[in-house]
């Protein structure tokens, strides 16, 4: 195993989507470790207070080249990482081994006509707002006593596909930008792969995120990571599904919040099936006893997503999972 080290620059990163005719940003092989770097705010740095600007950070968004703006998502994301020996059909395990913020301010933006309640927010805002990294808090609105605990995590997590321009905003079966709150250090994310090498892209860092992510954005953060990344021969997905130290977490991603929840839900009797040895309706009666299921995003067009959550404490201790 190597230790790799992946910074953003112009050469390395990759603006608003997915694409396979990217120039790959680095190499690894199965079970390789990167420590990555990340920035945020491409369409908002002009704004930016001083200590969100740095000197590489100002070079990618004002020399970014146009080969490296593969459509219209507003997401800044580092990659793609090939990964030798990867083909179609595999899966590829993503260990998230460390999440932190790399400068000590983030940002919110509501955009006019997104979120949950766009014709009663129907004006644009940006605020940015200070991290306290010494004690890992955010306090908002400032000078109002609320300190928001910081848990950091990357909200794009994606494998390209073969399109040769797919937007960073909706997720899918690819993953991609799914902001689920849950995929912090520790956890590890489980994507189909579809095209050679993977060619996997992380970025959106969010320092703090409530279910639903109602406003469009989180804190947004640029955000430094370790990841793994490793080949896993041995499984057979069509959708990503994630583990946490507590939990199995499988998605739904769909045009409602109903298509959402019942692909979580057929995800997780899936799951169940495969991985637990359950019958169907055994699976579907348990799902409806322990598993719980949240609202991950509303606002991520035309894909609003769902999670399932399955606590790992109710199975067998023995039990072989992922």
């Amino acid at each position: 195993m190597v230790q790799h080290i992946l910074k953003a620059t112009t050469k390395t990163v990759h603006l608003g989507g997915f694409s396979h005719l990217l120039e790959s940003a680095l190499t690894v092989d199965s079970g390789d470790t990167v420590d990555v770097e990340t920035y945020t705010g491409y369409y908002v740095y002009e704004k930016a207070p001083p200590e969100f600007l740095t000197s590489e950070f100002l070079d990618i968004c004002q020399n970014l080249p146009s080969e490296r703006k593969v459509a219209e998502g507003p997401h800044l994301l580092t990659g793609p990482i090939y990964v030798r020996g990867a083909e179609p059909g595999d899966v590829l395990e993503v260990k998230l081994e460390a999440i932190k913020p790399g400068l000590p301010v983030g940002f919110n933006a509501i955009r006019t006509g997104w979120g949950a309640l766009p014709n009663q927010f129907n004006q644009a805002a940006l605020r940015f707002i200070s991290l306290d990294l010494e004690n890992n808090v955010a306090e908002f609105p400032e000078n109002s006593g609320i300190r928001i605990p910081l848990k950091p995590f990357f909200g794009i997590l994606g494998v390209a596909t073969q399109e040769t321009q797919r937007s960073s905003i909706p997720p899918g079966c690819y993953a991609g930008n799914i902001d689920n709150r849950e995929l912090q250090a520790g956890s590890r994310v489980f994507l189909p792969i579809f095209v050679p090498g993977a060619l996997f892209s992380i970025g959106d860092g969010h320092s703090a995120q409530g279910d639903g992510e109602v406003n469009v954005t989180a804190i947004e953060t640029s955000m430094n990571g370790t990841i793994q990344l490793k080949l896993r021969k041995d499984l057979q997905l069509t959708t990503p599904i994630a583990e946490t130290p507590t939990h199995i977490i499988t998605m739904g991603f769909g045009q409602t919040l109903d298509e959402a929840l019942e692909l979580a839900l057929k995800n997780m009797i899936d799951f169940l099936v495969k991985f637990v040895q359950l019958p169907p309706e055994d699976a579907y009666v348990l799902c409806s006893l322990a598993v719980n299921f949240r609202i991950t995003q509303v606002v991520n067009s035309p894909q609003k997503g769902v999670h399932g959550m399955l606590p790992k404490s109710i199975l067998p201790q023995d039990l072989q999972l992922l």
